[in-house]
């Protein structure tokens, strides 16, 4: 993993800035600039918070994880939850980390007459789309069909669920932000 000071570094590089440059605009010492990319000193929060000011960054894009994310999921990543009360079916997780990201990817599998459960309303969106079968989602006192192929999109400010009151079963893709499921 990348050290601090080899960051900064690579950020001031990026930048085109000198060392003394980038002392001069955070008014610290070229020397403790240097000792700062070499690892041999760390800067505090504040002066951190400063020396990325300076190079047009913050505290929150300079740690975050981006080299090492995980990008693909396999079915030995998906939980899966059966016996859900109603579903008549089961739900997969299709990425692991979902709940603590910003949207949470869910495929459910009904057979006729399924109905997950109604959720609450709540801050965020909610889209779908039907692989296979057909669904009515209960959007307040609004019930609206949506067959195989098509696709649905509601904010949840109302009680809603999605019901396969067809007579073959349903996949659905469905997605909401916040996680909620």
């Amino acid at each position: 993993m990348e050290q601090i000071g080899e960051k900064i570094k690579r950020l001031r590089l990026q930048r085109g800035l000198t060392q003394e440059e980038l002392a001069d605009r955070c008014e610290l010492s070229k020397g403790f600039i240097s000792l700062v990319e070499r690892n041999l000193t760390s800067p505090s929060i504040a002066t951190l918070e400063d020396i990325l000011a300076s190079l047009g960054s913050d505290l929150s894009a300079f740690f975050a994880r981006t080299g090492d994310e995980r990008v693909v999921f396999g079915d030995d990543d998906i939980c899966v939850k059966e016996d859900v009360e109603g579903l008549k079916g089961h739900i997969r997780w299709l990425v692991p980390t979902a709940q603590k990201n910003s949207m949470e990817p869910i495929l459910v599998e009904m057979a006729a007459g399924g109905e997950t459960e109604m959720q609450d309303p709540h801050e965020g969106e909610e889209f779908g789309y039907v692989l296979s079968g057909s669904v009515i989602i209960e959007l307040g006192e609004r019930r609206i069909r949506a067959r195989k192929d098509e696709s649905f999109y509601f904010k949840p400010v109302a009680p809603h669920r999605i019901v396969n009151a067809g007579k073959t079963p349903c996949r659905v893709l469905w997605v909401a932000t916040p996680p909620s499921f």
